[in-house]
């Protein structure tokens, strides 16, 4: 019989270990990490009860299950950049009187808040805001946290001016308990938790830019200024975050695209692509790669009308959750319609708004699957032609807010390299296998070997029951398992069909990029009444295993260059070669160089202008050319070439044969 006095006064901890330790009731998690080890309850910043993270000094008051997070931790980490919103906020109201706050969290790398102020900030502010905050840090302020009534609260925020705020708590649920931090002196309404003190912040932060950002995100709201700022565990972190930012403005696509002339962009086409010659070079290059290896991996490849009558995206269910980033066209027969309403004032265009089903609308597509499906569904299928792969380049439009789009990696119009495998259940695992192979060996291609996998399950919008969902996602994860590759769990984050296995590319500077995905669908086939013969001379309907490589071309380009930092291998450079003259008396030799060379397919160009060689060399150096081949007297002598050799210094002289059995080798594109 267990003891009154004991079930009362006393609770049990397991710790992550599994080891069980007792306690008194009320013991906080502060007194728990000390109670393990005086180490570990310095270094502790919060506790973990029954995976929700509270404040070191809040009582634990039943049986629990209990992590003490420190800075090791991304919880650790998280809650530092929290704070330092809160940090920020109160020197930017010490400096700053009269400032409204409004909200601040931790995002990805660091944080920002968002201010309400006449006056604009500007970078100029930031060394003393900084170091106000370092005055803060070092004034190492507890953290308190206040539970307030609704009235005070609105109460204290609306005498200090602070309207924000008191919206803010005005549209909380009636039923939540409002809590209060206060740091020092300075209040503030938060959920939390927090830190024990300022102190624990550290000084490894730097802040970084100033924007506007509507209140609420709502463009009607009054624009606020949001300062965005980053902090890290040590300097050495924050050190290597900003190398890293530096590396990545070096490697931007989209200046990289400029200098190297690839492609540019315009107003007047916002979200597309215009590609300049040796950019189109580039695109076709990794277009063919993709045709090769999908062709010897046993896809047919299939073209689809871009413009599709909204009947179909009904049917399929894009209609309701794509619509409104679908460009939507009235189909011409209703011109007469449209007529009338521009020059009626009987009020038929609000009819007609209501009854929406009797105008015929077409949409540009935003993704092929539908129109595969309907490929499929030509003539009669059978067991015999599963699986049946069917890739297609297709070309998409997707209405992506302005503000959303960034150089060639996030654009309005796309092409996929798109491809539905339709297959019978017991192909899954098949199918599975063959397809992760086939993705691993492309990418090494490319030059990315360091590839994580995650399996994404049902989202909460979503077509189809939750017994096709449990079938989907126990297929697909056994597949994977199947594969031989580790994988995480990305909860909720499917596709609204069916769940997917994502595929994260590491960078040369590593950042991660989500492109491929193969996503398992049992709804689509359903929907769009897709079926073949089964052995049994029955109807069945196919397993939809929908997926991409690389995604969309245009973003996947921008990869490479920033990858390569325009510096690409050779097998994918625009131009392979260069041949410059060092004086214009060799310009015969320089275009004899030029044309054997393009005999054996290589990209070549010449360079006979009247220029220094040294100039030459410099300006072909600056567009990343893989090869400058310098040719004068000594050379055309001697049928060789002086070879420089990107990245490389000085120049090697190489018979022409020579160097043409090098670099015929180097431009092979990968079997």
């Amino acid at each position: 019989m267990s003891n009154p006095a004991h079930d009362n006064n006393m609770i049990t901890v397991t710790l992550p270990d599994g080891s069980k330790r007792e306690y008194t009731t009320g013991t906080t998690g502060g007194d728990i990490a000390y109670s393990i080890g005086e180490r570990l309850g310095k270094a502790a910043l919060a506790v973990k009860v029954n995976d929700k993270i509270i404040d070191l000094n809040r009582p634990i008051t039943g049986d629990a299950d209990v992590a003490i997070i420190t800075l090791k931790s991304d919880e650790g980490l998280e809650l530092i950049r929290h704070d330092a919103a809160h940090v920020m906020a109160e020197a930017v109201q010490e400096l700053f009187p009269g400032t409204q706050v409004t909200i601040g969290p931790a995002i990805e790398n660091g944080f920002y808040y968002d201010f309400a102020r006449e006056q604009p900030f500007t970078d100029s502010d930031f060394e003393a805001i900084e170091n106000k905050m370092r005055e803060i840090i070092k004034r190492d302020e507890p953290f308190t946290r206040e539970e307030w009534s609704r009235e005070d609260a609105i109460k204290f925020f609306k005498d200090k001016g602070e309207e924000f705020k008191v919206e803010l708590i005005q549209d909380l649920p009636k039923d939540e308990i409002l809590s209060i931090y206060k740091q020092g002196e300075w209040t503030d309404l938060c959920r939390g938790p927090h830190l024990p003190s300022t102190g624990k912040v550290g000084t490894a932060f730097k802040l970084m830019k100033v924007a506007g950002a509507y209140w609420r995100g709502d463009s009607n709201r009054p624009m606020l200024q949001r300062i965005y700022g980053t902090v890290w565990r040590d300097k050495k972190e924050l050190d290597a975050y900003l190398h890293l930012l530096e590396e990545a403005e070096k490697r931007d696509h989209r200046r990289l695209g400029q200098e190297l002339e690839l492609f540019h962009l315009q107003e007047e086409a916002a979200g597309s692509v215009f590609w300049h010659p040796k950019g189109w070079t580039l695109y076709r290059q990794v277009e063919n790669y993709v045709r090769n290896q999908i062709s010897a991996a046993g896809y047919v490849e299939v073209k689809t009308p871009q413009l599709i009558d909204r009947k179909l995206w009904e049917k399929s269910g894009h209609w309701d959750k794509f619509r409104k980033n679908m460009f939507i066209i009235k189909d011409s027969d209703n011109s007469e319609l449209e007529d009338h309403e521009s020059t009626c004032s009987c009020g038929c265009h609000g009819a007609k708004d209501k009854n929406e089903d009797n105008v015929r609308y077409l949409a540009v597509k935003p993704m092929n699957c539908p129109a595969h499906v309907q490929i499929f569904k030509q003539g009669t299928k059978s067991y015999r032609d599963l699986p049946l792969r069917m890739a297609e380049f297709g070309c998409c439009h997707r209405n992506e807010p302005s503000g959303a789009l960034h150089g060639i990696m996030r654009v309005r119009q796309m092409v996929q390299d798109d491809a539905h495998i339709f297959c019978s259940e017991d192909q899954i695992i098949s199918e599975t296998k063959e397809f992760c192979a086939l993705l691993l060996k492309m990418y090494k291609d490319f030059g990315f070997e360091n590839v994580g996998v995650k399996i994404a399950t049902r989202p909460e919008l979503r077509a189809g029951t939750d017994e096709t969902w449990d079938k989907a996602e126990k297929g697909l994860i056994e597949a994977t398992e199947a594969t031989g590759l580790s994988f995480d769990l990305a909860e909720g984050e499917g596709a609204f069909y069916g769940p997917k296995i994502e595929f994260h590319l590491t960078d040369a500077i590593g950042r991660t990029w989500q492109c491929g995905t193969l996503q398992l669908d049992f709804v689509l086939p359903e929907r769009l009444d897709a079926e073949y013969t089964g052995e049994d001379g029955n109807k069945h309907r196919p397993v939809m295993l929908h997926r991409a490589i690389l995604g969309s071309l245009e973003r996947f380009i921008g990869i490479l260059i920033e990858h390569y930092a325009g510096a690409f291998p050779v097998w994918l450079a625009p131009v392979q070669a260069v041949v410059a003259t060092i004086t214009n008396e060799f310009d015969d030799y320089g275009q004899q160089v030029v044309d054997t060379l393009k005999k054996h397919g290589i990209r070549v160009e010449s360079d006979l202008r009247s220029e220094k060689i040294t100039y030459k060399v410099r300006e072909h150096s600056l567009k990343k050319v893989p090869y400058i081949l310098a040719v004068g007297g000594k050379e055309k002598e001697t049928n060789s070439v002086a070879v420089r050799t990107f990245g490389s210094e000085g120049q090697k002289v190489m018979g022409l044969d020579e160097f043409i059995a090098m670099i015929t080798d180097q431009a092979k594109m990968p079997a």
